[in-house]
């Protein structure tokens, strides 16, 4: 398995992060992009993940399609999941390209995407 310190990892993040469009990440407040090891077991739980499926990032918040227009909710949280990201990864290149995915993925989750929606964009991209 692939091995990153913890400091590489987190500069991995922000790196991907700096990718990203800069009109999808300037609208990005008061969002916690922070990672872990793993996921913990009430996350695990809460998601009803089986002991086989792997976990690489987890929004937890309100989107912003859900506040219509209140700006009183906590701060949101983006985790990334270190473990999961590492084991997945072959390659440096595989882990960057993981986790700059990742990263997109939950944020699109902060702007009230569900799945369906975010694949069919991943698609758009890809036959582009």
């Amino acid at each position: 398995m692939l091995e990153i310190s913890d400091e590489q990892f987190s500069t991995l993040i922000a790196e991907v992060m700096d990718e990203l469009p800069r009109t999808h990440m300037d609208a990005v407040k008061n969002v916690a992009i922070v990672y872990a090891d793993e996921p913990t077991a009430e996350q695990r739980e809460q998601l009803k993940l089986r002991g086989d499926q792997s976990l690489f990032g987890l929004y937890e918040g309100v989107p912003l399609s859900r506040r219509g227009g209140m700006t009183h909710f906590p701060p949101d949280k983006i985790t990334i999941f270190k473990n999961p990201s590492l084991a997945y990864a072959g390659t440096y290149e595989d882990l960057r390209a993981q986790v700059k995915h990742t990263v997109w993925h939950e944020i699109a989750h902060y702007f009230g995407l569900d799945h369906p929606a975010i694949h069919e964009i991943e698609r758009n991209w890809r036959e582009k």
